[in-house]
């Protein structure tokens, strides 16, 4: 069965890494993390938004959510672990509507790692 939990800390983080690449679209306060236990998936993370209807009958604003699969994700060395959430953050469109991108051109491994160049770590949570 898989078990969630909320993360404070990869919150935390993922907020420090958006504000540090200036990914100002985000609204941060709508983004959310969760870490998974006994998930059955080959990511190492995923990210979902409300289906457009269910946010319309609950009147809420466009929210992110970032599952982090535990078993994959804490293997992962730390400089993996933030190309994971840069990768994640990047599935957020920039007019903030609820939806998500697909991978390809905004969405893949080359614009991960020329963002990641960029961060100051030594900003953000250890």
């Amino acid at each position: 069965m898989i078990k969630f939990e909320n993360d404070k800390f990869l919150e935390n983080l993922v907020k420090c890494i958006a504000n540090d690449l200036r990914l100002d679209y985000i609204r941060l306060e709508n983004v959310y993390v969760i870490r998974s236990h006994n998930a059955k998936t080959k990511a190492y993370a995923r990210i979902y938004s409300i289906p457009s209807a269910i946010r319309f009958a609950l009147r809420s604003e466009p929210v992110y959510v970032i599952e982090v699969i535990s078993e994959k994700f804490d293997l992962l060395s730390k400089e993996d672990k933030i190309k994971v959430i840069i990768h994640e953050l990047l599935h957020i469109p920039s007019n903030f509507t609820g939806g998500l991108r697909p991978h390809g051109k905004k969405v893949n491994e080359r614009i991960v790692n020329n963002l990641y160049k960029k961060i100051d770590l030594s900003k953000c949570p250890n």
